[in-house]
């Protein structure tokens, strides 16, 4: 039975405008493709494919967006990653409560032990972070801050700045050789079995020894370098 041509017409008018009904609800459900999306989405994706993998054209395909498109927010991978760090950044600031009365000594430590968390948070968070650049003035709240502790507690600025400087980049580095042995806090990397390098090193016997303080129990290793880095900075600057 053929129906009325007013009626096939009806019909595909109707059709026509559920497309466009469709087609809208599919549009307005995306969220706008901005720099903190692209970012939230690559340091997700980090943890799958570890800095290596993580390319522009995976990222744009978990976004479901063509690669070129990314290029509008980021010139590079390098400028990725600067954004990624300072959202690593922004989140380690929101997860670490500090306190005006810190001294010196207690900030340095709150400081570095928030750092070493947001990078294990992420596979590689290290390398991603190492030799980044911050995207904007975030980042200067805190400096602002810590600074003022060091000067106030009788630091010249020079003093201070190399005093922070010095500590984060011992945490940088701690993660960056701990991330070497264990790419995920469960996951161990082939080749660091202590046993084994022992066994190879036995004719070596204090090296040998050594691979227990060198490859595990990370979190204590941490502390006590970080002890030292603390009494360090009073030493050499004679500040209490």
């Amino acid at each position: 039975m053929q129906l009325p041509l007013t009626l096939l017409s009806a019909v595909a008018h109707e059709d026509g405008l559920n497309g466009v009904k469709l087609s809208s609800v599919s549009t307005e459900r995306r969220a706008p493709l901005d720099r903190k999306r692209v970012a939230d989405t690559a340091l997700r994706l980090l943890d799958e494919a570890g800095l290596d993998g993580l390319t522009l054209r995976a990222i744009a395909r978990e976004l479901d967006v063509k690669a070129p498109a990314l290029y509008w927010h980021f010139k590079d991978k390098q400028a990725l990653l600067d954004e990624m760090a300072t959202e690593m950044f922004r989140r380690m600031v929101a997860d670490t409560a500090l306190d005006p009365a810190d001294t010196w000594q207690d900030r340095t430590r709150k400081a570095n032990h928030g750092l070493r968390a947001v990078l294990l948070a992420y596979r590689d968070g290290a390398r991603v972070f190492s030799g980044s650049r911050f995207t904007g003035t975030d980042h200067a709240v805190q400096l602002e801050q810590n600074l003022r502790l060091f000067t106030a507690a009788g630091f010249a600025l020079a003093d201070a700045v190399r005093a922070t400087s010095t500590a984060f980049a011992y945490t940088i580095g701690f993660v960056t050789e701990e991330q070497g042995v264990y790419p995920r806090p469960d996951e161990r990397r082939e080749g660091f079995d202590v046993a084994e390098r022992a066994r190879l090193l036995a004719e070596f016997p204090l090296s040998a020894q050594a691979g227990a303080e060198m490859f595990e129990d990370y979190d204590r290793q941490f502390e006590e370098g970080l002890e030292i880095i603390v009494a360090g900075i009073a030493a050499r600057y004679g500040v209490r």
